[in-house]
Parts: C-alpha cells; structure tokens; sequence
C-alpha cells in the first residue's frame, strides 16, 4: 500500500499554454482528490538536445529529479505529422539511461486530431524505458478540439468519463505498487 499523499507528475507534449493538451491536463488537475498532489513539469522546452555525453546539464538533472520524486507520471500529449512532439521524445530520451521510468506507473493520453501514430510510438518509447502502463491508462482522444468549448473547458461528458477512467486507473496503479 502507499501511504499519502500521493505524488504525480504531469508532462504536456505541446509547448502552447493553452493548447488542448494543457486543457486536459488542468481538467485533471482540477478533478483529483485531496490526497494526491500534482506537479505539471514545465520545463520541456529549456532541456537541450540529447547528447549522450558524461556531462548531464541541470535542466536535465531537475526534470530527472521530479521523476524520480512523482509515484507515478501522466503525460499527455498531441501528434505532430504522425509522431510524438520532439520536445517530448527528446525530454523521454534523456531518461534512457538513468532508470526514472523503470517500473513507474505511467498514464498515456494522446489529444488530438487523429493521435493513433504518436500515441502508439509514445507507448513504444515508454515500454523500450520499461515503464508501467496499463491498458485502462492509456488513452486516444481523437478531434480533441471539438470537444473543447471556447473557454477551454471540455464540454463532452464522455471524454471526462474516459479521461477520470485514465486517472483513476493511475493511481490504483500508484496504489497497488
């Protein structure tokens, strides 16, 4: 059992404040109980260009530090022509190394037009990191933005069943460790 309070790490694969991404992500943030603390890591865009070199620069120390800190991590994320954003494999391929996925429960959502492509390869890399993704934490939301009112809140009640599935589901994981 895991004792409280629990603590995720959510990581958005667009670097746009307002994009659909982040509106799922604040959505989530908003929704969850009192015994789970939630981070947003917002420094994707500021890690440099992996280069496996002995020298490990700080922004990529910090982002591996609130890694190893979260119990478990939910990224979200768009595609861009077929493919996960560069910002966020590059952030994911510093990790290759160092062992901050190994065994994490990891939530997956893809937001986006389509998202098949990007959120297959984005389960791929997190299973190549051997991380811990269950079926009921990955998730596929295609034309995300037709469900996003003009305010940025999601105004499909299927989608915030699907999306607390997805939560719920990693923090049972979280849980159960």
């Amino acid at each position: 059992m895991h004792s409280s309070p629990i603590k995720i790490l959510t990581v958005s694969g667009s670097l746009r404040e307002n994009s659909s991404t982040q509106i799922v992500l604040n959505f989530l943030e908003k929704s969850t109980a009192a015994n789970v603390v939630v981070t947003q890591y917002k420094g994707i865009a500021d890690l440099p260009h992996f280069n496996d070199s002995n020298e490990v620069p700080s922004t990529v120390e910090a982002w591996r530090r609130q890694l190893t800190e979260a119990d478990g991590v939910l990224i979200c994320t768009p595609e861009y022509a077929f493919g996960v954003p560069g910002s966020l494999k590059n952030a994911l391929d510093w990790t290759v190394g160092s062992c901050e996925f190994v065994n994490k429960p990891v939530a997956v959502i893809t937001a986006a037009t389509g998202g098949d492509k990007a959120h297959a390869s984005l389960l791929l890399t997190l299973s190549a990191l051997s991380s811990k993704v269950s079926d009921e934490a990955a998730l596929l939301i295609p034309f995300i933005r037709s469900k996003i009112d003009k305010e940025g809140n999601i105004k499909d009640s299927e989608t915030e069943r699907a999306l607390l599935a997805v939560w719920n589901a990693l923090i049972k994981s979280i849980v159960n460790l």
